[in-house]
């Protein structure tokens, strides 16, 4: 997955129309399309990056009211990881957590905390059971986390709940924020 295309909207009819426009609009493959809390849809798109973009920007043009989308070129290998399933830690010796507004800006300031820092993406909760909000996980040495905590702040501006970063958690609470460590 080397371009992500990300629509999150308001209303689940107009999302699943929407997304129906855009897998019309470009050559794309639906990585998701699904409902998140507060009653709104998230779609995930993938391909090379001028299709991505023309399917995101075809979503733009619907005319329904969208609550973000985004298109990421060269996404991060880990993030592509973790919008599928937690993973597992190799070392532990700090952990981050950045909590988000809404699910579309959190996947854009996870790839944002990747690639500026030397860090583990352990885990991305995307909306579901959380009232919207996304929130993700990620492990490293403390001056990592925090550049990488710092990353992510920076690009989630006003949508950023709050980012903290605990240098040698427990084991079970490390646990219970990635399902183990390896």
């Amino acid at each position: 997955m080397k371009t992500l295309g990300i629509v999150e909207c308001w209303h689940i009819a107009a999302g699943v129309r929407i997304a129906d426009t855009m897998m019309k609009a470009a050559d794309v493959k639906l990585v998701r399309a699904s409902t998140i809390c507060s009653g709104r849809y998230l779609i995930y798109v993938t391909g090379d990056q001028a299709a991505v973009a023309a399917s995101v920007e075809a979503a733009r043009s619907d005319g329904s009211k969208i609550k973000d989308s985004f298109v990421i070129s060269s996404l991060s290998p880990q993030v592509a990881a973790v919008l599928k399933s937690p993973v597992a830690l190799t070392e532990v010796k700090a952990i981050g957590i950045v909590e988000c507004r809404n699910v579309s800006t959190g996947v854009v300031a996870a790839d944002a905390a990747v690639k500026r820092s030397d860090i583990e993406l352990a885990r991305f909760a995307a909306g579901q059971g959380i009232n919207g909000k996304s929130y993700f996980v990620m492990s490293g040495d403390v001056a990592a986390v925090q550049e990488a905590a710092d990353a992510a702040s920076a690009v989630l501006g006003k949508n950023i709940i709050e980012a903290v970063v605990i240098p040698g958690p427990d084991a079970s609470v490390v646990k219970a924020l990635v399902r183990g460590t390896r």
